[in-house]
């Protein structure tokens, strides 16, 4: 396993404090890799996480939106208590929560499951006053004929 050391990153840039710090916290997450998911963007304001949930139904998945945070937790109910005696088990059979860290403006507008993989789409609305305008140079007005 891999250490990084951020430190003397932190020396130069001002204001990047929670990025190093997200940085660190997910290179050191020993679950950081269950379950395995996909992030795709599909156009400039709409995106898609999917996640491989084998094994979970959909009772036993919880997503939830926190500000800025999505948070995916699947919780699987214990079936029986015996004790299975596997040649070979490569199928992860246990509890996850995975954390994704959302920009501003981006909500969470759906969510499905098909064929074991859970499909979260997001999308990104930027409000009016925070989009591009044009400003006027000297009071001149930008639009034609007036």
């Amino acid at each position: 396993m891999r250490n990084l050391d951020f430190t003397p990153l932190y020396r130069s840039a001002i204001g990047f404090d929670r990025l190093f710090n997200q940085m660190e916290q997910n290179v050191s997450n020993p679950n950081a890799g269950y379950p395995p998911y996909n992030i795709e963007q599909q156009d400039e304001n709409h995106y898609r996480i999917t996640m491989a949930v084998a094994g979970f139904a959909d009772e036993q998945l919880d997503i939830t939106q926190q500000q800025n945070k999505l948070i995916v937790r699947g919780v699987r109910e214990t079936e029986s208590k015996e004790e299975r005696h596997y040649l070979y088990q490569g199928i992860a059979e246990r509890d996850f929560e995975r954390k994704f860290q959302l920009a501003d403006y981006v909500k969470v507008i759906g969510a499905k499951m098909v064929n074991g993989l859970l499909h979260i789409d997001l999308e990104r609305e930027i409000p009016e006053e925070q989009k591009p305008r044009k400003i006027a140079i000297n009071g001149r007005n930008l639009i034609e004929g007036e």
